[in-house]
Formats: structure tokens, C-alpha cells, sequence
């Protein structure tokens, strides 16, 4: 009987050098993101983070969890994989600072069926990116090589975040009444949501090359729908320290018309005035191109609203002037009216 030659695991297709290699490139892109309460170097089996309870009455944790969806990929079309790690620490980070948590920590999960390190150091450097832009700590993560699950060059991310608020000041929407108004703060673009419509219509109905220039647009199609989601975390933060903050929305999937209603008392609704706020040329090229219903723009895009803020009447003025300072778009864009159910009215 002949012996036959020994089966190593990089045989079948993973490559634990490659891995190795790849921890020791991101360690200084990790260590960039380190809070004062992180007590591990990445590599251990878990991240410890000792809570600062001194700063908290009672304090109160908050999680999400998220991916990137389908923006991914363009990121593979173009083989541009530096920004969609923002994308990824945003969609987490956005939802719990809507509850007035400032996030502490930060956990990756980066799956693909072969590991090029290069490529992953570029996704680190997003997700490294992301977390300073939020001052949230890297903690740590998984790297996942599983051979036969992704196609060639293909991956798929999803993030995990924790934050902390301090009870009494928890964001619940609970204290939202009839004339409170609401305030829309700009996005930086379609974020990370209405992909698969959005590929629809650019590249099959329009038929356009993502290194399109249109007219409407200062930049390439693909920059253009490669744009980070924007990160409101420090914005946030800043208007809760000196502002009465009733309510916030992340303006994610399903757009003003399926977010706002989550942060609404019973018997309240939204009254929302359609042309209150400036409308990206990135969302009128895709209304026009592909014939789609307004309801539709408003229920599947942010439609230029990335979040969204309810807030006193008598306070308003002020808290759009602290917006302006911050360098953030901030549009008064509708208030709020009694109703028998939390919606939304257009007008």
C-alpha cells in the first residue's frame, strides 16, 4: 500500500500563517481605538473593559448588533474595501446613541473563504476608523477563512457594539407631546441602506459603470455610493449635555416612514414637511432612473435624513445653532401632532 502524502489545513484552505499575520498588521490600527478602560492587547481569547461605575448613578448597558448589507458589494466591484468598515461601526453606534448611550466597545466579525491580509488590514483600517470616529474601543474580534462559503474575493461583515447611559437619562421618547418639533440632521448619502435597489436601478436599469461620472454628481458613480454612513455619536452626546432631548431616530431601513414611529409615545404622530430639507442628487438620479414611487423613496432610503431629533419648541433655534457649530446639516422638518397611533404624515 503506497502512503499517501500528509493533508495539511492550508491544503484545504485555510492558511492559520496568513491569520497570524494578519493579527500582528491590524494590532497598531487596535491600539489607535484604546480607552483608558480597555485591559487587554487584542489576540486573547476575550477583551476586558472595566466599567468606570463611578461616572453612572446607575448605569445602564445598551447593544446592537448589525452588518453592512449589500453595499458590500460594490465594494468588491470596485475593489475598494477601506470605508465600509465605518459602515459597519455606524450601524451599530447610531442605534444605541438614539437611547443616549455612548458606546464603549467594539467587536468585528470579518468572514470570507480566503484570507488575503492586505485586503482585511484595508477593512481593519475602516473598522479602526469608525470606532475613533465614535471614541469606541476595538476590543477585539473573529476572522473567519471558511473555504467553499464565499465566492473569490468575496467577504461579509457584522459588527457588535455595547454602550453605557446612565439611567435617568436614558432617550425613551416617553416625554414626546403635541408641538414638539422635529429636527432632520443631513446623511452623508444612502449609508448603508436600499442597496439592492439601488444596484437595480444604476446598474440594470440605467445601465451606468460605477467609474460613471453623471452630471449630477461632483464624483464617480461608485465614490459616490461608497460613502461612509455618517457617525452621530459625538453629536449627540454634545446637544444631550446642555439641550432637553425627547427622542431620536436612527433614519436606517425603512426610511422616516418606518423609524420615526419607533420613538413615538401612543397617541402621537409625525407630521413631516417633504420640502424642508435638501435632497441629495445621489436620491433624485435614483427616483428618476427608476421610475420609483415617493412612498417608496421615503420607506426604503433616508432620503437625505440620517437622523432625526424631537425636541421643545423653545429650544429649537438653539439646538440648530449647536448643529451648524458641529459642522452638521440641520433642517427643521416637521412636528408633532395628537393622533390615535405613532405614524408618520407627509405634506
Amino acid at each position: 500500500m503506497s502512503r499517501q502524502k500528509p493533508i495539511t489545513y492550508k491544503d484545504a484552505g485555510v492558511d492559520i500563517d496568513a491569520g497570524n499575520r494578519f493579527v500582528d498588521m491590524i494590532k497598531p490600527l487596535v491600539k489607535q481605538t484604546s480607552r483608558p478602560e480597555v485591559l487587554t492587547d487584542i489576540g486573547g481569547f476575550g477583551g476586558l473593559f472595566r466599567l468606570n461605575s463611578n461616572k453612572y448613578k446607575r448605569p445602564t448597558l445598551v447593544s446592537s448588533t448589525d452588518g453592512v448589507g449589500t453595499k458590500l458589494k460594490l465594494a468588491f466591484m470596485m475593489d475598494k474595501h477601506d470605508t465600509v468598515g465605518i459602515d459597519l461601526v455606524a450601524m451599530c453606534v447610531n442605534d444605541i446613541i438614539v437611547q443616549g448611550a455612548e458606546p464603549l466597545f467594539f467587536l468585528d466579525y470579518l468572514a470570507t473563504g480566503k484570507l488575503t491580509p492586505e485586503k482585511a488590514v484595508e477593512i481593519v483600517k475602516g473598522i479602526s476608523e469608525g470606532c475613533k470616529q465614535s471614541n469606541c474601543a476595538l476590543l477585539g474580534g473573529e476572522t473567519a477563512e471558511m473555504p467553499g462559503m464565499y465566492s473569490d474575493g468575496e467577504y461579509d461583515l457584522a459588527g457588535f457594539t455595547v454602550g453605557v447611559v446612565d439611567n435617568a437619562e436614558i432617550i425613551d421618547g416617553s416625554t414626546i407631546t403635541k408641538g414638539d418639533q422635529i429636527i432632520g440632521i443631513a446623511s452623508s448619502g444612502l449609508h448603508s441602506n436600499g442597496y439592492s435597489l439601488a444596484r437595480k436601478v444604476f446598474l440594470e436599469a440605467m445601465k451606468l459603470d460605477l467609474n460613471d461620472k453623471p452630471n449630477d454628481l461632483e464624483r464617480t458613480l461608485g465614490e459616490e455610493l461608497l460613502t461612509p454612513t455618517r457617525i452621530y455619536v459625538k453629536t449627540i452626546l454634545n446637544l444631550m449635555r446642555d439641550f432637553t432631548i425627547k427622542g431620536v431616530a436612527h433614519i436606517t431601513g425603512g426610511g422616516l416612514l418606518e423609524n420615526l414611529p419607533r420613538v413615538l409615545p401612543q397617541k402621537c404622530k409625525a407630521i413631516v414637511d417633504r420640502n424642508s430639507w435638501e435632497k441629495p442628487a445621489i436620491f433624485e438620479m435614483l427616483r428618476e432612473g427608476g421610475s420609483i414611487p415617493e412612498t417608496e423613496m421615503y420607506r426604503t432610503f433616508n432620503y437625505g435624513i440620517g437622523m432625526a431629533i424631537i425636541a421643545p419648541e423653545n429650544e429649537v433655534e438653539d439646538i440648530v445653532g449647536r448643529l451648524s457649530g458641529l459642522n452638521e446639516k440641520a433642517y427643521l422638518i416637521g412636528e408633532i401632532a395628537q393622533a390615535t397611533e405613532p405614524s408618520v404624515e407627509l405634506y
